[in-house]
């Protein structure tokens, strides 16, 4: 599969609750284009899953689609955004590899 380097922001998904946690990371067009190639039929919501890296850390998760942003949609868990030392609108360079589809 295919690996896709990009930077893009930090942002907080705004829910009912001010309690919810979700940060996510949008996929550029061209890299959710070739993501969305990759869509198993019958996943979870349209998911893709992925193998990621942000600085230092790497791990599998899963991006989806956003109506809201028209585009695939990363999140970014509470440890890695510890471990790595960002917040809310903070540049974010991401390293995606597809990793089933």
């Amino acid at each position: 599969m295919s690996t896709h380097t990009f930077t893009a922001p930090l942002w907080k998904w705004s829910a009912r609750t001010e309690a919810s946690g979700w940060w996510f990371v949008s996929l550029p067009f061209e890299v959710s284009d070739v993501v969305e190639g990759h869509v198993i039929p019958g996943a979870g919501f349209g998911s893709v899953p992925v193998e990621v890296t942000v600085g230092a850390t790497t791990w599998r998760t899963s991006v989806f689609p956003s109506n809201e942003q028209k585009t695939y949609v990363l999140p970014i868990k509470k440890s890695v955004r510890t471990a790595e030392g960002i917040a809310d609108g903070d540049d974010v360079t991401v390293r995606l590899r597809v990793v089933a589809g």
